[in-house]
C-alpha cells in the first residue's frame, strides 16, 4: 500500500501556497498545483493523511473542468506530465494523477458548499440559532429555512446550497446566496438558466 503524501518539495519552483490540502508551485507564467493526501476537518489539517486522496481529487476535478469547458473557460492548462516543463520530469512519482498546470488567476474568495445534512458548522450554527429563536416554527440560517427539530447529521429533506468564504488563515464563514452575490457580483445560475 502506497504512503500518503502529506507535503511535497519542488526544489527548483517557489512555493506559492500551502493549502490545507494543496501545494501551490511558482512557474512564473502559470501555477503547479498537487493535490497532497493530508486532510482538513473544521479548518485543521489532521496530522494522518489518506494515500491516494490527492488523486482521486485531482480526478474529480479534472473530469469536471472537460465536462464544463463548453460552457465555461477554466484555470486548467495541462495534466499531462509529458507536458511540464523538464525540470519537473524527475517527480513524475509524486505528481502522476495528483497535480496539474494552470493559468494564474484572481482568486475567488468564496467557496461553493451543498449540504445533504446538517453537521459541521452548519450543524454548529444551527444549535447557536436554535437556542435563540422561537423553538416552535421554522428558523432561517443563511437564507435556508430549516425546521426546529433536526438531529445532528440527520438528511435535509433537500440539499441547499451554503456559499463559505474562503480564508487563508481563519476558520471559512457560512453566509448566504445573497451575500455570496454581493461579494462576487452577479453570477448565472447553470442549473436554472437565470441569473442571480
Amino acid at each position: 500500500m502506497e504512503k500518503a503524501l502529506m507535503e511535497t518539495e519542488i526544489r527548483e519552483f517557489e512555493l506559492y501556497a500551502r493549502g490545507k490540502v494543496r501545494d501551490i508551485y511558482d512557474l512564473k507564467d502559470r501555477l503547479l498545483i498537487i493535490a497532497t493526501d493530508r486532510i482538513s476537518a473544521f479548518d485543521c489539517v489532521l496530522p494522518d493523511g489518506i494515500p491516494g486522496k490527492g488523486k482521486i481529487l485531482t480526478q474529480m476535478s479534472l473530469f469536471w473542468f472537460d465536462f464544463i469547458k463548453d460552457i465555461i473557460p477554466t484555470h486548467l492548462i495541462t495534466a499531462e506530465l509529458d507536458e511540464y516543463p523538464e525540470e519537473l520530469q524527475k517527480y513524475d512519482k509524486i505528481l502522476k494523477d495528483r497535480s496539474m498546470l494552470v493559468k494564474k488567476a484572481k482568486r475567488i474568495n468564496l467557496e461553493c458548499v451543498v449540504r445533504g445534512y446538517i453537521a459541521g458548522s452548519f450543524w454548529k450554527e444551527y444549535q447557536e440559532k436554535l437556542a435563540t429563536s422561537n423553538q416552535d416554527r421554522d428558523l432561517v440560517l443563511h437564507g435556508v429555512f430549516l425546521p426546529p427539530n433536526l438531529k445532528e447529521s440527520e438528511r435535509l429533506v433537500d440539499p441547499v446550497f451554503t456559499p463559505a468564504t474562503k480564508a487563508d488563515k481563519r476558520h471559512d464563514l457560512n453566509i448566504s446566496f445573497d451575500q455570496g452575490v454581493r461579494l462576487i457580483g452577479s453570477i448565472w445560475l447553470i442549473s436554472s438558466g437565470t441569473k442571480a
